[in-house]
Protein backbone atom coordinates (compact mmCIF):
# COMPACT_ATOMS: atom_id res chain seq x y z
CA UNK A 1 0.00 0.00 0.00
CA UNK A 2 1.44 3.65 -0.56
CA UNK A 3 3.33 5.30 1.74
CA UNK A 4 1.87 8.86 2.63
CA UNK A 5 4.42 12.28 2.11
CA UNK A 6 5.07 14.36 4.58
CA UNK A 7 2.55 16.98 3.68
CA UNK A 8 -0.16 14.33 3.34
CA UNK A 9 -3.15 14.65 5.14
CA UNK A 10 -4.07 11.24 5.83
CA UNK A 11 -7.54 10.12 4.96
CA UNK A 12 -10.79 10.78 7.55
CA UNK A 13 -13.84 8.03 8.14
CA UNK A 14 -15.49 11.55 6.54
CA UNK A 15 -13.75 10.76 3.44
CA UNK A 16 -14.77 6.96 3.04
CA UNK A 17 -18.59 8.35 3.68
CA UNK A 18 -18.19 10.92 0.86
CA UNK A 19 -16.58 8.12 -1.70
CA UNK A 20 -19.44 5.87 -0.63
CA UNK A 21 -21.65 8.41 -0.96
CA UNK A 22 -20.28 9.05 -4.52
CA UNK A 23 -21.35 5.39 -5.79
CA UNK A 24 -24.68 5.81 -4.11
CA UNK A 25 -24.99 8.72 -6.35
CA UNK A 26 -24.08 7.08 -9.33
CA UNK A 27 -26.74 4.77 -8.72
CA UNK A 28 -23.92 2.03 -8.02
CA UNK A 29 -22.38 0.22 -4.77
CA UNK A 30 -19.04 -0.98 -4.22
CA UNK A 31 -18.00 -4.57 -3.74
CA UNK A 32 -16.09 -5.88 -0.40
CA UNK A 33 -15.41 -9.10 0.38
CA UNK A 34 -13.45 -10.24 3.66
CA UNK A 35 -10.43 -12.64 4.25
CA UNK A 36 -8.97 -13.47 7.17
CA UNK A 37 -5.85 -15.98 7.09
CA UNK A 38 -4.39 -18.61 9.54
CA UNK A 39 -7.51 -19.61 10.98
CA UNK A 40 -6.64 -23.56 12.65
CA UNK A 41 -9.03 -23.58 15.85
CA UNK A 42 -11.62 -21.44 17.78
CA UNK A 43 -10.66 -19.20 20.68
CA UNK A 44 -11.03 -15.52 21.91
CA UNK A 45 -9.82 -13.69 19.05
CA UNK A 46 -12.18 -15.47 16.60
CA UNK A 47 -14.84 -15.50 18.50
CA UNK A 48 -14.14 -11.39 18.41
CA UNK A 49 -13.90 -10.89 14.61
CA UNK A 50 -16.55 -12.96 14.06
CA UNK A 51 -18.97 -10.73 16.63
CA UNK A 52 -17.76 -7.74 14.20
CA UNK A 53 -18.77 -9.72 11.12
CA UNK A 54 -22.31 -10.07 12.17
CA UNK A 55 -23.99 -11.96 9.58
CA UNK A 56 -21.83 -10.37 7.14
CA UNK A 57 -19.94 -12.84 4.76
CA UNK A 58 -16.12 -13.68 5.44
CA UNK A 59 -13.79 -16.29 4.67
CA UNK A 60 -11.65 -17.66 6.97
CA UNK A 61 -8.12 -19.40 5.40
CA UNK A 62 -7.73 -22.28 6.99
CA UNK A 63 -4.35 -23.93 7.36
CA UNK A 64 -5.13 -27.39 6.46
CA UNK A 65 -2.68 -29.34 8.86
CA UNK A 66 -3.66 -27.35 11.79
CA UNK A 67 -7.15 -27.21 11.08
CA UNK A 68 -9.19 -28.79 14.10
CA UNK A 69 -12.66 -30.21 14.92
CA UNK A 70 -13.26 -27.13 17.54
CA UNK A 71 -12.97 -24.95 14.37
CA UNK A 72 -15.34 -26.98 12.35
CA UNK A 73 -17.89 -26.73 14.76
CA UNK A 74 -17.79 -23.29 14.96
CA UNK A 75 -18.07 -23.04 10.88
CA UNK A 76 -20.82 -25.46 10.96
CA UNK A 77 -22.70 -22.78 13.33
CA UNK A 78 -21.94 -19.49 11.66
CA UNK A 79 -23.54 -20.15 7.84
CA UNK A 80 -22.02 -16.89 7.10
CA UNK A 81 -18.35 -18.75 6.87
CA UNK A 82 -16.68 -19.55 3.78
CA UNK A 83 -13.36 -21.83 4.22
CA UNK A 84 -10.80 -21.42 2.07
CA UNK A 85 -7.25 -23.78 1.58
CA UNK A 86 -4.26 -21.20 3.35
CA UNK A 87 -1.30 -23.78 2.00
CA UNK A 88 -0.87 -26.86 3.67
CA UNK A 89 1.30 -26.53 7.03
CA UNK A 90 2.27 -22.46 6.43
CA UNK A 91 5.76 -23.88 6.50
CA UNK A 92 8.32 -21.61 4.87
CA UNK A 93 10.56 -23.52 2.30
CA UNK A 94 12.38 -20.29 0.39
CA UNK A 95 16.62 -20.53 1.29
CA UNK A 96 17.70 -18.53 3.64
CA UNK A 97 18.09 -14.15 2.38
CA UNK A 98 14.81 -14.58 -0.26
CA UNK A 99 11.40 -13.89 1.09
CA UNK A 100 9.02 -16.44 3.01
CA UNK A 101 7.14 -18.77 0.51
CA UNK A 102 5.27 -22.28 1.27
CA UNK A 103 4.35 -22.86 -3.03
CA UNK A 104 7.83 -20.78 -3.98
CA UNK A 105 9.89 -22.72 -6.82
CA UNK A 106 12.05 -24.36 -4.18
CA UNK A 107 10.64 -27.64 -4.35
CA UNK A 108 9.66 -30.56 -6.64
CA UNK A 109 6.12 -29.88 -8.34
CA UNK A 110 4.57 -32.63 -7.54
CA UNK A 111 5.34 -32.46 -3.89
CA UNK A 112 4.17 -29.29 -3.93
CA UNK A 113 0.86 -30.51 -5.44
CA UNK A 114 0.53 -33.29 -3.70
CA UNK A 115 0.21 -31.49 -0.48
CA UNK A 116 -2.31 -28.93 -2.27
CA UNK A 117 -4.33 -32.32 -2.91
CA UNK A 118 -4.02 -33.70 0.60
CA UNK A 119 -4.77 -30.13 2.20
CA UNK A 120 -7.72 -30.23 -0.07
CA UNK A 121 -9.17 -33.29 1.25
CA UNK A 122 -8.42 -32.56 4.67
CA UNK A 123 -10.59 -29.25 4.58
CA UNK A 124 -13.45 -30.68 2.65
CA UNK A 125 -13.22 -34.08 5.08
CA UNK A 126 -13.78 -31.52 7.87
CA UNK A 127 -15.92 -28.49 6.47
CA UNK A 128 -17.94 -30.42 4.35
CA UNK A 129 -19.87 -27.93 1.47
CA UNK A 130 -18.62 -24.81 3.61
CA UNK A 131 -15.06 -25.93 1.95
CA UNK A 132 -14.90 -23.52 -1.03
CA UNK A 133 -11.34 -24.38 -3.46
CA UNK A 134 -10.16 -21.45 -3.33
CA UNK A 135 -6.33 -21.75 -2.74
CA UNK A 136 -4.30 -18.72 -0.53
CA UNK A 137 -0.84 -19.18 -0.85
CA UNK A 138 0.97 -18.13 2.95
CA UNK A 139 2.65 -14.98 2.41
CA UNK A 140 0.48 -14.52 -1.12
CA UNK A 141 3.32 -15.95 -2.67
CA UNK A 142 2.69 -18.34 -5.72
CA UNK A 143 5.28 -19.68 -8.00
CA UNK A 144 4.05 -19.52 -11.78
CA UNK A 145 5.02 -23.14 -12.10
CA UNK A 146 2.40 -24.02 -9.40
CA UNK A 147 0.18 -22.02 -9.65
CA UNK A 148 -0.61 -23.40 -13.90
CA UNK A 149 -1.53 -26.59 -12.19
CA UNK A 150 -3.59 -25.63 -9.51
CA UNK A 151 -6.49 -27.09 -11.87
CA UNK A 152 -5.62 -30.49 -11.56
CA UNK A 153 -6.09 -30.54 -7.88
CA UNK A 154 -9.45 -29.76 -8.39
CA UNK A 155 -8.87 -25.66 -7.18
CA UNK A 156 -11.10 -23.49 -8.59
CA UNK A 157 -9.52 -20.07 -7.92
CA UNK A 158 -6.53 -18.38 -6.27
CA UNK A 159 -6.69 -15.47 -3.60
CA UNK A 160 -3.48 -13.60 -3.39
CA UNK A 161 -2.74 -9.75 -2.52
CA UNK A 162 -2.68 -6.84 -4.80
CA UNK A 163 -4.07 -6.27 -8.55
CA UNK A 164 -5.49 -9.60 -10.05
CA UNK A 165 -4.79 -10.46 -14.02
CA UNK A 166 -8.24 -11.21 -15.55
CA UNK A 167 -6.88 -13.41 -17.71
CA UNK A 168 -5.13 -15.46 -15.07
CA UNK A 169 -5.45 -19.22 -14.31
CA UNK A 170 -7.07 -20.64 -12.08
CA UNK A 171 -9.02 -17.00 -11.55
CA UNK A 172 -8.23 -14.79 -8.89
CA UNK A 173 -9.90 -13.26 -6.06
CA UNK A 174 -7.40 -11.29 -4.66
CA UNK A 175 -7.11 -8.93 -1.13
CA UNK A 176 -5.99 -4.74 -1.62
CA UNK A 177 -5.98 -3.67 1.98
CA UNK A 178 -4.35 -5.07 4.59
CA UNK A 179 -4.75 -3.30 8.18
CA UNK A 180 -1.32 -4.76 9.93
CA UNK A 181 2.10 -3.21 9.53
CA UNK A 182 4.17 -6.45 8.95
CA UNK A 183 7.42 -3.81 8.16
CA UNK A 184 7.36 -2.52 11.17
CA UNK A 185 5.82 -3.22 14.84
CA UNK A 186 3.16 -6.29 13.16
CA UNK A 187 0.59 -3.93 14.72
CA UNK A 188 -2.44 -1.91 13.38
CA UNK A 189 -1.33 -0.41 10.27
CA UNK A 190 -3.08 2.95 11.01
CA UNK A 191 -6.67 4.47 10.62
CA UNK A 192 -5.22 7.65 8.27
CA UNK A 193 -2.90 4.91 6.62
CA UNK A 194 -5.70 2.14 5.49
CA UNK A 195 -8.21 4.79 4.72
CA UNK A 196 -5.59 5.81 2.17
CA UNK A 197 -5.32 3.30 0.51
CA UNK A 198 -8.95 2.03 0.59
CA UNK A 199 -10.04 5.68 -0.66
CA UNK A 200 -7.85 5.74 -3.62
CA UNK A 201 -8.79 2.33 -4.50
CA UNK A 202 -12.33 2.78 -4.37
CA UNK A 203 -11.70 6.02 -6.16
CA UNK A 204 -9.93 4.65 -8.78
CA UNK A 205 -12.63 1.89 -9.25
CA UNK A 206 -15.40 4.64 -9.68
CA UNK A 207 -14.05 6.41 -11.78
CA UNK A 208 -12.66 3.80 -14.21
CA UNK A 209 -13.83 3.14 -17.87
CA UNK A 210 -13.19 -0.42 -17.63
CA UNK A 211 -16.56 -2.43 -17.50
CA UNK A 212 -15.51 -5.00 -14.66
CA UNK A 213 -13.66 -3.86 -11.49
CA UNK A 214 -12.69 -6.70 -9.22
CA UNK A 215 -14.41 -6.35 -5.36
CA UNK A 216 -11.86 -4.87 -3.14
CA UNK A 217 -10.73 -7.75 -0.32
CA UNK A 218 -10.19 -7.07 2.79
CA UNK A 219 -7.41 -8.94 4.38
CA UNK A 220 -7.06 -9.68 8.42
CA UNK A 221 -5.44 -11.65 10.54
CA UNK A 222 -7.21 -12.32 13.85
CA UNK A 223 -4.62 -13.97 16.00
CA UNK A 224 -2.13 -11.13 15.23
CA UNK A 225 -4.61 -8.41 15.95
CA UNK A 226 -3.46 -5.52 18.31
CA UNK A 227 -6.42 -3.05 19.72
CA UNK A 228 -6.37 -0.95 16.93
CA UNK A 229 -6.91 -3.47 14.65
CA UNK A 230 -10.18 -4.00 16.19
CA UNK A 231 -11.09 -0.78 16.63
CA UNK A 232 -10.58 -0.12 12.66
CA UNK A 233 -12.29 -3.06 12.27
CA UNK A 234 -15.65 -2.05 14.31
CA UNK A 235 -15.58 1.14 12.89
CA UNK A 236 -15.68 0.51 9.36
CA UNK A 237 -18.56 -2.18 10.07
CA UNK A 238 -19.89 1.02 11.41
CA UNK A 239 -19.57 3.17 8.25
CA UNK A 240 -20.33 0.53 5.28
CA UNK A 241 -22.98 -1.96 6.84
CA UNK A 242 -25.33 -0.21 6.15
CA UNK A 243 -24.49 2.38 3.31
CA UNK A 244 -26.08 2.15 0.02
CA UNK A 245 -22.85 2.54 -1.82
CA UNK A 246 -20.92 -0.59 -0.01
CA UNK A 247 -22.04 -3.95 -0.27
CA UNK A 248 -20.50 -7.06 1.36
CA UNK A 249 -20.13 -9.91 -1.03
CA UNK A 250 -18.94 -13.54 -0.07
CA UNK A 251 -15.91 -15.70 -1.90
CA UNK A 252 -18.10 -17.27 -3.66
CA UNK A 253 -20.21 -14.65 -5.19
CA UNK A 254 -16.47 -12.82 -5.88
CA UNK A 255 -15.52 -15.65 -8.03
CA UNK A 256 -18.56 -15.73 -9.86
CA UNK A 257 -17.78 -12.07 -10.61
CA UNK A 258 -14.27 -12.36 -11.56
Amino acid sequence: MPVPSYDHIPARWSDLTRELDAWAAAGRQATFWWRDDDATRPGPALDRLLKIVDARPISLAVIPAGATSGLARVVDENPNIAVLQHGYSHANHAPDGEKKSEFGAHRPLQTMLQEVAEGREQLTSLFGSRFLSVFVPPWNRLADLVAAELGTCGVLAVSAFGRRNPGATPRRLNCHIDIVNWRGDRGFLGTGAVLDALVSLLTEFRTSSAKNTEPVGLLTHHRDHDEGCWQFLEDLMTVSADHPGAHWISATAGIADG
